[in-house]
């Protein structure tokens, strides 16, 4: 299945929720009207946009209703989507990978799906033909370590782990020096998936990023932020903690295909500024994309 249709498939319970709803909304000669653009925003706010963006997409709609004169509701949806077409914008964000050995650190709360996200992107740079090590900096959580293991070997790339419970920076520290003897092009940092509210935990995070900058200089290339799609708004509450501690990059948007609350691509776009750079649309080893967000805006809206 072409990335396309694997994304529009993904997206059919958010379009379900959401755009099918809009267009029930405003057929069969609706008068267009306050209740009328009150049911809207209601229906962008369930669809996880966030209020905020909510508000201002239908301030936008009544302006570009007025200014085109148009009087038929059906036309609504066309428009709509265009102002969140304008909104996603046309450029793909892409990784920039600087260095040499290029290191990006994952970070997110536990159950997002950070380690196969790991999994996924390893593959796709080994796809590509390049060298990948592995960090398991991940030490607290008993299975992370085995689990990233498992990625290493299925993708066939090398992984630096050390026990249990031992220190991230010192895990991080010898993977980069493995790096360098092995001439490694993408280092990949797992960490442990912090709950934003322990402030002990973010500041392990930073002492991880000191060792990385002194290491190499230039580096981290990447810190990708993996929220899970079917939380919706509270990713971003998670996307804006993790930004202060760690300075976010760049987002992964994992099991979009399992959600109606895709909206939240949306919310992420307007509020945070902060470039969605992968989305996950299925199970497969290969279902981590590169997000698209003109694809994306076509998608949602089944065109």
């Amino acid at each position: 299945m072409g990335l396309f249709s694997k994304l529009k498939e993904g997206l059919t319970k958010t379009r379900q929720g959401f755009v099918a709803k809009i267009e029930t909304l405003v057929s069969g000669g609706k008068k267009i009207d306050e209740e009328l653009y009150e049911e809207i925003e209601e229906l962008l706010i369930q669809a996880d946009v966030g209020v905020n963006t909510a508000v201002e997409l239908v301030e936008d709609l009544r302006k570009a209703v007025k200014e085109r004169k148009v009087d038929d509701a059906a036309e609504l949806r066309n428009i709509l989507k265009e102002l969140i077409a304008d909104i996603m914008g046309e450029e793909q964000a892409g990784l920039s990978l600087r260095s040499k050995p290029a290191v990006i650190v994952v970070v997110g709360v536990n159950g997002v799906g950070k380690t196969t996200t790991i999994g996924k992107l390893a593959h796709n740079f080994r796809e590509e033909g390049r060298k990948v090590l592995l960090a398991a900096g991940d030490t607290f959580r008993a299975a992370a370590i085995d689990q990233l293991q498992i990625w290493a070997g299925r993708v066939g790339c090398d992984i630096i782990k050390h026990s249990e419970g031992a220190d991230t920076a010192a895990v991080v520290f010898d993977a980069i020096q493995a790096a360098k003897a092995r001439d490694i092009d993408v280092l990949i940092v797992d960490t442990a998936g912090r709950l934003h509210t322990k402030a002990n935990l973010m500041e392990e995070l930073k002492k991880l990023f000191r060792v990385i900058s002194r290491e190499l200089p230039d580096s981290p290339d990447e810190v990708l932020l993996v929220l899970d799609a079917t939380t919706g708004q509270n990713a971003i509450s998670q996307a804006k903690i993790f930004g202060e501690a760690s300075g976010v990059t760049g987002i992964v948007l994992t099991k979009l295909d399992g959600t109606a609350k895709g909206g939240v691509v949306i919310g992420i776009k307007t509020e945070l500024n902060i470039p969605v750079k992968y989305v996950g649309v299925g199970e497969k080893i290969d279902d981590l994309r590169e997000f698209d967000p003109k694809e994306f805006v076509e998608a949602l809206f089944g065109d």
